[in-house]
């Protein structure tokens, strides 16, 4: 274990990190502050730039790169003299910041990965690494006094509870991945980044209506045709990107809405499911998609659950369980450097979360 002492008084500076699918972004923020400085955003070296590599190739590339821009950072003025390190990490965990998938990241299966004592050792500083979204929850644990529950869409789905001052996941890193329900058990049933078919993230997520999207278009050639999405892919059904498609809904085109439509259906069953399960009456959206659909998002979510029902709730009430958070992509960042106030007294050490 590594350990860390700070000079009676002196304010603790973190540098931070959010490793998505999509996006590697580290930033340097004060203890208790709100706000991200310095942020450095390059492309994920993993599944998104290189699929043809095996899963294990690509996990290692991603931990290198990782460990590489963290040094880097580090060294440079902006994260000098920085306290500690918090990671927040695309993919289930065990409490002690081993990483036992990375969907999104190298795809299939590769061995776990011990990225907190990794980190620690070829940094000099203490890390503390917890996933994705258990770091979102964190950074509106003290806004939001009732049970909550965070989903973030974006390239992949994934969801943490967070109640009595805890977001509840196992030790041993089971729990919070509803992205991985499978919700369609058809044998031709859309393809999730783990390899499993029919998952709720695969269907419901960016990704997943991006092609459900470009599906379509194929399929109904003058629907498409007549859509704000024909114009912006040059008519060609492989052209059509995730931006577009948000235009378009935002701007309640029909064909665009229609696919979002039926890809939020499992969503809605899973919010639905989770209220059921244990009361949890506010969800937070969160992830690059459903924050470029904005308020649409939640309102079309909302006539999806709606029409399942919520048991014991009007459908006004079940409506407002549903809200966006922040409009921003610091919600890793933020949420890590407040696990770090937690997680690390006067005389710090290593650690990570689940």
């Amino acid at each position: 274990m590594t350990a860390l002492s700070y000079a009676p008084g002196a304010p603790r500076g973190y540098v931070v990190a959010d490793l998505g699918g999509t996006t590697l972004r580290i930033g340097r923020i004060a203890a208790g502050s709100s706000s991200v400085e310095a942020v450095r955003r390059v492309a994920t070296d993993g599944l998104g730039s290189h699929r043809g590599l095996p899963a294990q190739a690509l996990q290692d590339r991603v931990l290198a790169q990782l460990a590489r821009e963290l040094a880097a950072y580090l060294g440079s003025p902006e994260g000098a003299g920085a306290s500690a390190v918090g990671v927040s990490f695309a993919g289930p965990m065990t409490r002690d910041g081993t990483v036992l998938a990375g969907p999104t990241l190298w795809g299939g299966a590769a061995a776990p990965l011990p990225v907190a004592d990794i980190l620690t050792r070829r940094l000099g500083v203490p890390v503390v690494v917890a996933n994705d979204i258990t770091a979102a929850a964190w950074r509106y644990a003290d806004a939001e006094p009732d049970p909550f529950c965070v989903i973030t869409v974006s390239s992949g789905i994934g969801h943490k509870v967070f109640r009595d001052g805890e977001v509840l996941v196992s030790g041993s890193g089971h729990g919070g991945e509803i992205g991985h329900w499978r919700v369609d058990p058809a044998e031709d049933a859309p393809l999730c980044e783990c390899g499993g078919r029919g998952h709720l993230g695969g269907i419901a997520s960016g990704r997943g209506v991006l092609l459900a999207a470009r599906r379509a278009a194929a399929v109904d050639p003058r629907g498409f045709g007549r859509s704000a999405l024909a114009g912006p892919a040059g008519g060609d059904p492989a052209g059509v990107t995730n931006a577009d498609l948000a235009r378009a809904v935002r701007a309640d085109d029909a064909f665009a809405t229609r696919v979002l439509r039926g890809c939020l259906a499992p969503l809605a069953l899973a919010v639905t499911c989770v209220f059921t399960a244990i009361g949890v009456r506010r969800y937070l959206f969160i992830g690059g998609f459903a924050v470029a659909v904005g308020p649409r998002f939640v309102t079309l979510l909302g006539d999806e659950v709606t029409r399942l029902g919520c048991f014991g709730l009007s459908d006004e009430e079940a409506r407002g369980m549903l809200a966006l958070g922040a409009a921003d992509d610091d919600h890793g960042l933020i949420g890590m450097a407040r696990m770090l106030v937690r997680t690390l007294p006067v005389t710090a050490g290593t650690g990570g979360g689940a």
